[in-house]
């Protein structure tokens, strides 16, 4: 494709503070953080070597239309200041359009995952224990259904580039968080996911599952951070036909990671290069998800 990508920022005008498996992060001052989300994709917790162009500003902008629907439920750590304004004018293009200006908040060490059917890691835990995350589940469950009784709290630890995210029970996360902290985090996690759920499903999209992440500020006051309900974060399907049973095609990532898989790849680094047939259709994935969901086209420079 000959679209230009940004697979690695260099913003000299700031102090890089970190390079996630997605999103570069620089320090703007003592209260305020510069976020890029570049071309990078990862899977299975590593950093493929080829980048999807556009994908940082399409996550952008499906980011800040759900931070913007959901602002109801909890505060997000977006803030009104321009990106282009706190870096140097030949810098610009490496911020516009994919980059927020943010609070500085203390992220929690968990990600809160939400599932409201049954797909991914999930079923492969269903299948090998009846349970996903420790919490049982009636028996003779397809994939793809959804869960009895809604969507489920099933957080994970947050693993640096190349090492791998693990589940873990909620008594696990009481632990990591202390049980007022884990209770609140639940609890809107759940609450972002099925507000957005039900959106979506006016917009003929079912939300599977998704990935939220927290923080804290000084009053210890919990934030939403990070992204919010990008293909990246979040598996989408299309309602018509979905059928219980087998995997649902999906507007998100699960193409790349189906892939992967078929390669025998090990999953650990390096990764192979993704051919460009399916750099090809993994955007077109990702422009679907934003012009079905928000209601507006995702064109490209």
């Amino acid at each position: 494709m000959t679209i230009a990508t940004l697979f690695e920022t260099n913003i000299a005008s700031l102090p890089l503070l970190h390079r996630g498996k997605v999103r570069d992060i620089y320090v703007v001052d003592e209260h305020h953080l510069l976020i890029i989300q570049t071309d990078r994709v990862s899977a299975f917790d590593v950093i493929l070597p080829t980048p999807i162009p556009e994908k940082g500003k399409i996550l952008t902008k499906i980011s800040r239309f759900w931070f913007k629907k959901l602002a109801h439920i909890i505060p997000n750590h977006l803030t009104d200041i321009p990106p282009e304004s706190i870096v140097s004018p030949k810098e610009r293009n490496q911020v516009t359009e994919r980059a927020f200006v943010v609070k500085k908040l203390k992220p929690l060490p968990v990600e809160a995952i939400v599932r409201g059917y049954i797909s991914g890691s999930g079923w492969k835990d269903y299948q090998r224990t009846g349970a996903i995350c420790g919490i049982a589940l009636p028996k003779g469950l397809r994939e793809a259904d959804s869960i009895p009784g809604g969507a489920i709290f099933t957080p994970s630890t947050k693993a640096d580039a190349g090492l791998h995210d693990e589940n873990i029970s909620y008594d696990a996360c009481k632990q990591l968080l202390g049980e007022t902290l884990a209770s609140a985090v639940s609890k809107h996690a759940i609450a972002l996911y099925s507000a957005a759920a039900d959106y979506a499903l006016t917009r003929n999209i079912i939300i599977a599952d998704t990935k939220f992440e927290f923080g804290l500020d000084d009053n210890n006051q919990l934030y939403l951070i990070d992204e919010a309900l990008t293909p990246d974060s979040s598996r989408f399907w299309p309602a018509e036909g979905h059928q219980p049973g087998k995997t649902p095609p999906s507007y998100d990532k699960q193409f790349i990671r189906d892939w992967l898989e078929q390669t025998g790849w090990n999953k650990t680094p390096p990764a192979p290069a993704i051919p460009a047939e399916i750099i090809e259709q993994t955007v077109e994935k990702y422009q679907e998800a934003c012009r079905v969901l928000i209601q507006e086209n995702f064109l490209t420079n």
